[in-house]
C-alpha cells in the first residue's frame, strides 16, 4: 500500500541507517486509530467469518497503511481456518499443529498447549498485545535490551503507571510537550488537563496490551472486549480535546 507498513513508520531508517524524520511522525491519534483498525480486523476474522480464521503472524510489518493511514492486516501465509469441530477438540489434537509465527510476537509455547482451539485465537490476541505495547513504547520485543526474563511485557508492566513517561515512545512525549508549549500562554489549565487525560489514555492502552499478552491464554482478553475498550479510549480522548 502507498504508505507502506506500520513497521516502516515505527522503526524507519534511511539508506545508511539514518532515521527518516518525515516518516517518524505517527501521532498518538494515528497510533490509536491504527491499533483499533487491527483489533477490528482480528475481531472479524475470529468472530464474524463463516469459518473463524486465525492470522498466526501478526506483527508491524504485516499491518499495511493506505492513503488515509487506515491499518489493514496483511500476509495470511500462516493463517488457518478454524473448523467449528475444532472448538470441541482436545488440547492434544490442536497442539499437534504446533505454534507458528515470528519470534517476539508468539506466546510462550508451554502455556498454550492445553487450550484446544483457543490456542489459535488467544495466540492472535497475544500477538496483538505485543504489537500494542510496541506501538506506544517504540520498542521491539526483540530489542537487545530484552534478555533472559526481561521481556517487553515485563518492562511495561514494571513501569505502568508511575513511570509512564520513561517508557512511552519519546515521539509521543514530545508531542504532548509541544501541545503544551504551543498554547501555554492562553490555556495553561486546559493544556495541563489535556496532557493528564492523554497520559490516562496511554496507561489504559498499555494495560490492554499487558492483558492481551498475559502468559496464560485464559487470562487474555477476548478481541471483542479489546475493540470495545479501545473505542472507549478514543472517545474519551476525542471528547477532551
Amino acid at each position: 500500500m502507498v504508505n507502506g507498513s506500520l513497521e516502516e513508520w515505527l522503526h524507519p531508517a534511511g539508506t545508511n541507517g539514518e532515521i527518516n524524520e518525515r516518516q517518524r511522525s505517527l501521532t498518538f491519534c494515528q497510533r490509536l486509530n491504527i491499533a483499533i483498525d487491527v483489533a477490528v480486523a482480528l475481531e472479524y476474522l475470529h468472530h464474524h467469518c463463516e469459518t473463524p480464521i486465525v492470522h498466526c503472524d501478526l506483527k508491524p510489518s504485516n499491518v499495511l497503511l493506505d492513503d488515509d493511514m487506515i491499518g489493514h492486516v496483511g500476509d495470511f501465509g500462516l493463517a488457518k481456518f478454524l473448523p467449528i469441530t475444532s472448538q470441541t477438540s482436545s488440547g492434544n489434537q490442536s497442539s499437534s499443529l504446533g505454534i507458528k509465527g515470528t519470534i517476539g510476537y508468539t506466546p510462550p509455547a508451554n502455556a498454550e498447549y492445553s487450550m484446544g482451539h483457543n490456542v489459535w485465537i488467544q495466540g492472535d490476541v497475544y500477538s496483538y498485545g505485543i504489537l500494542l505495547l510496541e506501538m506506544f513504547t517504540g520498542k521491539k520485543p526483540t530489542d537487545n535490551v530484552f534478555q533472559g526474563t526481561l521481556t517487553l511485557h515485563n518492562f511495561v508492566k514494571a513501569a505502568v503507571p508511575e513511570q509512564l513517561v520513561e517508557i512511552v515512545d519519546p515521539v509521543l512525549v514530545q508531542e504532548m510537550v509541544q501541545a503544551e508549549i504551543s498554547t501555554s500562554n492562553h490555556r495553561n489549565e486546559d493544556n495541563a488537563r489535556l496532557r493528564m487525560k492523554t497520559e490516562e489514555c496511554l496507561i489504559s492502552i498499555l494495560e490492554i496490551g499487558l492483558a492481551c499478552s498475559a502468559e496464560l491464554p485464559g487470562e487474555r482478553l477476548d478481541i471483542s472486549d479489546v475493540v470495545a475498550q479501545m473505542c472507549q479510549i478514543r472517545k474519551k480522548h476525542t471528547v477532551q480535546r
